[in-house]
């Protein structure tokens, strides 16, 4: 036990032993063991010893004295430790408090501190963002000067040699008229004004391109823009030796081959009238079983497939108990149908005689036929039946009808129905010869991917411009009397440059639209080498008036024509931005000339703002004519040059007026006609639209009312919206029930309520109880009323004074469209639940609920994936993220909200269907998100669609090398070239072995590899690739064109097919050949063989077998055997077509050249290259004889010869004739044309081999600084000015 001395006294500094710091000393006992023994005895209990002593018991009480007293001191002891330890413990809180005190305090310094930081560093953000505007800014007003000061330039030499020409001209003449004596007056010595004429050019107002100032010699700087595009000579030193497809067809071919495939023929016979498969079926009563179940059936599947690949379907047919009553309809239908079929067993109706009559007798070519015959009985046939199955068959020349031959049951019947229907939509009408086509697969719409490159681009858009110029020529008052308004066109269009943009002004209605179409027409005709970009806005808020889809369109059809759309940004601003610059570079490449017309400009939504490039100043060879109404006109295009629509002359009204009762057969009275000539005075009532309205209402109601009630009731209104509002109250009343007025009434609001307008087919699902002949009746109607038509498959107003009409007429100004709003959007969100994400739901559904200010719904549909798939791949990207601007998302919440939608998305997937859908969605959002200028974000969707396809396909699938590419784009823009090399090299080792090594798809890699190179400097390797992927365009051009090039090479086929069905004579036998060159374009070799055969027979049984025009037969046909590595037959023609030109022609004609140049390639390839030798040089003397010695295709042949003589060993031969080809070149084409500079390789190359290495290297060094000073296209404006360092350190 311890003792006191063993306490610390009070004052003594000790440890803390708890943590603390040291202070003064505590009251700390020592902790003392009590005494067990003695405790336990203390306190035993038990009774008294008898006997014990007093003495004993006192010595027990002193013992419990002595143990209360240590307990007591015990207890004190502990009292004063606990008070010591709370002592300190309330030392420590109040440290505590201090020490959090001063943490709070720098803290508190630190938000400070922060907030500053903060705020300089946004201060230094938007410094930075003012700097790059003033940049910007400052590069725009640069680029502007150095246009304006081009432009002065060009046309200040331009009027130079003008005046020179003219001074030279005049010199001569003064110099003829001197040397005949005739005295030269001088017009300022004279008294009168007799003498002072005005000079005015001369020539036909249509040609105005050929003369005045732009018919004018260029500048050197044009002509070596003009000059870019002579073809390369055909040599082996260099690689621009191209025997491409194009190289062997006849020019005189080519060139009529290209004028039909760059200009938008408005008559050309489309294979789908207005984007819709309209199947006409013809039935009998016998057969009502077959079609019943074939509606029931197979049509679904039909229209699945259909709207699957982005068009319509629809079947139409007329119960005979009905027929009779829709003769026109019937007719016109049959007109616009894509197929038609006749169901037949023995007998036939009279209705049914009559539309095999249009359909099958009539016009048996115009549209593929289907034969159903049900012979169960050869012997039930009836008279009429029979007499028509002969008619049909006598009709059926060319042997194009299906004829399905059946004797079982009505189900077995519609089975082969679809069967064959299946065939002709997918073969015939749709073009996918031999593919089997899944209306969820997604490879037709990676293969419309494929042909614009990386450029996304909705057809839907194209097709509607297509059909708003084609109805706007057919129109019966396009006739009307143009032509002031086509000479004053012509007129302010060929004035000298800089010119700025044409307005054509007008009201509402006056023909503005009518004038433009016609005039392009005429254009397209007689100047066939004009390149014209048109655009027809329609109604605001339609797709057709969205700016940036408008400039969007125009750059990439600028683009078409150039063969390459790479390197186009999706960015919005980027696209308004960029578009000045593709059309200044392109025009300067263009050797023709560009007019760009827009149509209704001002309804484009914040032109002005959004048209800014109208205002800088325009290429030398661009005009630029837009269409406005007086009313909306910006008022800074007011000073451009204008051509003001006026009212029509009472002379033009009845003009109108005739026409449009002509067409029906009828005529106004002479009292009718005095009442309209004194109506149609004022300006309101003499523009083209209220007249032509006007007339077809009179046409119309003559048989509602007589026709003077009719009359006076039309001419009460004084305006167009009070004729149209009539014309819609008379077609109501017009109608026979209740019922069908409802119905009109509803699609017409249907109609003004939507996006871009409704299909025939979503209004049957809209009114089921609703039969397709009323529709078409209504529809009809309407159309003769010039209040709808339809485009690209959707019904829309014609006008917009049509659309103000029904919103006044039927929804109250617009305040009753909600609920029509409404129902589309219910309609739509069914399909959408029905999995049938189709082009139409993607345009309507996000578009009608932001109009509805549905916030919520719009989110959740733009997270439908499929949704924003459809939009972006069909180029609508400012549309999509307009959306999302409008929920309120940026860019990065944007991109987390498609992630989770694809997790969650993922987890259903489990077959190799979805997974393949699941990495097309990944592949889909990392391009969106590059587009969006997120590349960190880009990389994670893009990779894993890239493991999806590896593992779900196969590491060799050509969509793994797709998606190779995309995150190869990628690395690209993030700058890690090394990765994006790599990726791009698969991707190209993946394409060449799945497609050959001359598809599109191995060009487009090329090209990737090419601008990579670009970037890395590596011109050498980048120029080596870039030949490599021309050559592989230029061959598959043939089989896809350009965007629309096959299409419309295969309409123009079908076209002349037509007109090859009668007697032998020179033009059949000219038609035979172009359509044999038409097919060889397309790559159908064999079917170009047939034809090009049966005209080389035709000319030698018409014309003799020694006339030029067979020899013309047998180039080409030698240029199909070239093509099919058949060389002797090929060289065979080409002997025998060089002995009649030269038995026929002059020994310089051009076309003995061509077939001796083509011929002497043959000789090279065959390796007889000592035959070949003579034939260059007889060219070459031909070319001399027809250009003379200093033009470039002299250049060129000289270049071949010289290759020969070089293979021949014959190097002191070919230097002399490399040296005057070069000097032509830089004569003629200026010393950095890219013709010079192969010219000098090919120098250099043969001073190599000639020993004399220090020419070789200087010459050779020249080359490359010229083809350094010449980028492609492509990267032209990205890498412009490191472009030129690099010259300039080189």
């Amino acid at each position: 036990m311890g003792t006191a001395s063993s306490l610390v006294s009070p004052g003594e500094v000790i440890e803390d032993g708890y943590g603390g710091e040291g202070g003064e000393a505590c009251e700390i006992p020592v902790e003392v063991k009590p005494k067990a023994r003695l405790l336990r005895s203390s306190f035993r209990r038990g009774p008294r010893v008898i006997g014990a002593s007093f003495k004993s018991t006192g010595s027990v009480d002193l013992e419990y004295a002595a143990e209360y007293e240590r307990l007591r001191k015990e207890y004190e002891i502990f009292r004063v430790s606990k008070n010591n330890e709370i002592s300190s413990m309330q030392k420590k809180e109040a440290k505590l408090d201090e020490e959090n005190k001063r943490l709070r305090a720098e803290l508190q310094a630190l938000q400070k501190t922060y907030q500053k930081i903060l705020r300089e560093k946004e201060s230094a953000l938007e410094a930075k963002y003012q700097a790059m505007e003033r940049a910007a800014t400052f590069e725009h007003d640069r680029d502007k000067v150095k246009r304006q000061f081009k432009i002065f330039r060009e046309t200040k030499e331009k009027e130079i040699q003008d005046l020179l020409r003219a001074k030279r001209d005049l010199e001569a003449k003064l110099q003829q008229l001197q040397a005949q004596g005739i005295q030269v007056y001088d017009p300022n010595d004279s008294d009168s004004d007799d003498n002072q004429t005005t000079v005015t050019a001369a020539g036909p107002q249509c040609e105005y391109w050929t003369g005045g100032v732009l018919g004018s010699e260029p500048s050197m700087g044009s002509m070596m823009q003009l000059q870019q595009t002579f073809r390369g000579p055909e040599f082996a030193h260099s690689l621009i030796d191209v025997e491409g497809p194009f190289a062997n067809v006849s020019r005189d071919d080519w060139d009529a081959a290209v004028a039909s495939l760059l200009q938008v023929s408005p008559h050309v016979p489309q294979a789908l009238w207005s984007n819709t498969v309209r199947c006409y079926l013809i039935f009998t009563q016998e057969t009502k079983a077959e079609l019943d179940i074939f509606i029931k059936i197979h049509s679904p599947v039909l229209r699945r497939m259909c709207e699957g690949l982005g068009h319509f379907y629809l079947n139409v047919c007329y119960p005979a108990e009905s027929a009779a009553l829709y003769a026109v309809e019937r007719k016109q239908e049959i007109e616009r149908s894509s197929v038609c079929v006749l169901l037949l067993k023995s007998t036939v109706t009279s209705s049914a005689l009559e539309d095999c009559e249009e359909a099958f007798v009539k016009n048996p070519d115009g549209h593929p036929l289907v034969l159903y015959l049900r012979t169960e009985d050869s012997h039930s046939l009836t008279g009429p039946t029979r007499q028509l199955l002969e008619r049909v068959n006598a009709a059926d020349k060319a042997a194009k009808i299906k004829v399905v031959d059946h004797s079982g049951s009505a189900e077995e019947g519609a089975d082969l129905i679809y069967a064959q229907l299946e065939k002709v939509i997918k073969q015939e009408l749709l073009g996918l010869e031999g593919a089997e086509v899944d209306s969820k697969d997604s490879g037709i719409e990676e293969g419309r991917e494929e042909d614009s490159g990386d450029v996304l681009w909705d057809l839907h858009d194209e097709q509607e411009q297509i059909e708003s110029y084609q109805q706007a020529c057919g129109s019966t008052t396009s006739q009307l009397g143009f032509q002031k308004y086509i000479d004053r066109l012509n007129d302010m269009i060929a004035a000298p440059p800089p010119t700025p943009p044409l307005l054509v002004s007008g009201g509402p209605g006056s023909g503005k639209s009518l004038l433009l179409s016609k005039w392009i027409e005429l254009q397209q005709k007689q100047s066939p080498n004009t390149l014209f970009l048109y655009h027809f806005v329609g109604r605001p808020l339609s797709t057709s008036s969205e700016p940036v889809l408008i400039i969007k369109r125009l750059t990439v059809k600028l683009l078409q024509h150039f063969w390459s759309i790479s390197g186009l940004s999706m960015e919005p601003s980027k696209i308004l931005e960029e578009f000045p610059r593709w059309l200044e570079r392109l025009s300067a490449r263009h050797q023709g000339n560009i007019i760009i017309i827009i149509d209704s400009i001002d309804q484009i939504q914040q032109a002005e703002r959004h048209m800014k490039w109208l205002i800088d100043p325009l290429p030398v060879n661009v005009r630029v004519v837009v269409s406005v109404n007086v009313e909306t006109c910006p008022q800074a295009w007011r000073l451009w040059p204008t051509l003001h629509l006026d009212p029509l002359s009472p002379r033009e009204v009845r003009s109108v007026v005739n026409a449009e009762c002509q067409s029906i057969d009828f005529k106004l009275t002479k009292d009718q006609e005095k009442k309209l000539d004194r109506h149609c005075r004022s300006a309101s009532t003499c523009n083209t639209l209220y007249v032509t309205l006007l007339a077809r209402m009179i046409i119309s109601g003559r048989s509602c009312w007589s026709q003077e009630k009719s009359v006076e009731q039309f001419l009460q209104c004084q305006d167009t919206m009070s004729l149209y509002r009539l014309a819609l109250q008379t077609t109501l009343g017009s109608l026979s029930t209740d019922r069908e007025r409802h119905v009109m009434r509803e699609i017409l609001c249907l109609v003004c309520a939507s996006h871009n307008g409704v299909s025939e087919s979503e209004v049957l699902d809209l009114f089921p109880e609703l039969d397709l002949p009323v529709l078409s009746s209504m529809l009809y109607r309407l159309n003769r009323l010039c209040i709808v038509t339809l485009r690209c498959g959707l019904v829309r107003f014609q006008h917009l004074q049509a659309w103000e009409a029904v919103r006044l007429e039927f929804l109250g100004g617009g305040s009753s469209s909600a609920t029509y709003r409404e129902k589309l959007i219910r309609y739509f969100t069914q399909q959408l639940s029905q999995d049938r994400v189709t082009w139409r739901v993607a345009d309507e559904l996000p578009w009608l609920l932001q109009q509805q200010e549905d916030r919520t719904k719009l989110q959740l549909s733009l997270l439908n994936l499929f949704v924003s798939q459809n939009l972006y791949k069909r180029g609508h990207f400012s549309e999509l993220l307009a959306y999302w601007q409008y929920v309120g998302k940026d860019k990065s919440s944007m991109a987390s909200e498609y992630f989770d939608s694809l997790k969650h998305y993922e987890k259903s997937c489990e077959s190799e269907d979805s997974m393949t859908k699941l990495a097309n969605l990944y592949e889909t959002l990392g391009r969106f998100l590059k587009d969006l200028g997120l590349p960190s974000q880009a990389v994670a969707p893009l990779q894993r669609s890239l493991e999806i396809r590896e593992t779900a396909l196969d590491p060799d699938h050509p969509s793994v090398a797709r998606s190779l590419h995309q995150l190869a784009g990628v690395y690209v823009q993030w700058k890690k070239y090394g990765n994006a090399e790599q990726l791009y090299k698969q991707a190209l080792e993946i394409s060449e072995n799945a497609y050959g090594a001359e598809h599109a798809s191995v060009a487009r890699e090329l090209e990737s590899l090419a601008m990579l190179y670009q970037k890395q400097n590596k011109y050498e390797q980048a120029e080596k690739l870039r030949k490599r992927s021309v050559k592989i365009r230029q061959k598959t051009a043939r089989q896809k064109g350009h965007m629309y090039g096959f299409t419309m090479l295969r309409r123009r086929a079908l076209q002349l097919e037509e007109l090859t069905l009668g007697k032998d004579s020179a033009d059949c036998a000219k038609t035979l050949n172009e359509l044999g060159v038409l097919y060889y374009l397309q790559n159908n070799l064999d079917a170009a063989k047939v034809f090009l055969t049966r005209s080389l027979e035709m000319r030698q049984r018409v014309l003799g077998p020694d006339h030029p025009d067979c020899a013309q037969s047998l180039n080409n046909l030698a240029a199909l055997h070239t093509e099919r590595r058949e060389c002797e037959t090929a060289e065979d023609m080409y002997e025998r077509a060089l002995d009649i030109r030269k038995k026929a022609l002059s020994p310089d004609h051009p076309s003995l050249a061509y077939t001796l140049k083509h011929l002497a390639m043959l000789y090279k390839r065959r390796g007889k290259l000592e035959k070949a030798a003579p034939l260059y040089e007889l060219s070459l003397e031909i070319r001399e004889k027809s250009f003379g010695p200093k033009h470039p295709s002299v250049a060129t042949a000289l270049v071949n010869l010289a290759v020969i003589y070089c293979q021949l060993k014959k190097h002191s031969d070919a230097l002399p004739l490399y040296e005057r080809a070069l000097k032509v070149y830089e004569d003629s084409l200026g010393r950095s044309h890219p013709r010079v500079g192969e010219t000098l390789k090919n120098l250099a190359l043969l001073s190599y081999e000639e020993g004399d290495f220090e020419k070789a290297a200087e010459l050779y060094k020249r080359a490359m600084e010229i083809k350094e000073a010449e980028p492609s296209l492509v990267t032209v404006f990205s890498h412009e000015f490191r472009s030129k360092g690099c010259c300039q350190q080189l």
